[in-house]
């Protein structure tokens, strides 16, 4: 007990002086500013999850139509740039959205603006599968007849999924959510 001091005083210092004092920028550091910038309860919600899949099922249907002359018929031209377009467009609007655009650009609607999104696309990608369906021959480019088939067929569900976000995406901007807690009035 005679060992130890009557007085003990601690020191703090800043996250900037640590990251200093162990070689500047370090990658833990960054990774950790990356991590608190995203919204990680939006990864796992269900719009995120049909934004997702919106993105990967969208990139198979245009790297299918890619791979074929899509350019033989005038259709195929149409298919190319929905989906081109709008894979671009919900790229870019899902890394918005998960690094917090909705907070940074509050004069933005937001609500409004990702439901007439959501809503348009899956019009725009209605007509491009029909437009792909309808172009899909059995003796007109026999050899690329499974990818067109299977381009129609992603373009489907692509459309699904837009149309599901529209759906959840009118609950958000509503503002109710699904929830009946929210429209219960105390009495």
């Amino acid at each position: 007990m005679a060992d130890f001091p009557s007085k003990v005083t601690t020191e703090t210092s800043s996250p900037n002086s640590q990251n200093s004092q162990q070689g500047g920028n370090s990658l833990g550091g960054l990774a950790a500013n990356v991590t608190t910038m995203m919204d990680m309860s939006f990864i796992r919600s269900i719009p995120a999850i049909l934004m997702i899949a919106e993105i990967v099922l969208g990139l198979l249907q245009w790297a299918l139509i890619a791979s074929a002359p899509y350019t033989l018929l005038p259709a195929y031209g149409w298919v190319m740039f929905v989906a081109v377009t709008l894979w671009i467009l919900t790229t870019i609007l899902f890394f918005m959205i998960l690094f917090g655009a909705k907070q940074k650009l509050t004069f933005v609607p937001w609500p409004m603006t990702v439901m007439a999104y959501h809503a348009i696309a899956s019009v725009l990608y209605l007509t491009a599968f029909l437009a792909n369906a309808v172009s899909v021959h059995p003796f007109r480019f026999t050899y690329f007849l499974g990818y067109m088939a299977a381009a129609a067929f992603f373009g489907a569900v692509v459309t699904l999924a837009y149309g599901a976000s529209a759906f959840f995406s009118y609950l958000d901007w509503k503002g109710d959510g699904g929830n009946a807690a929210n429209n219960t009035v105390p009495s």
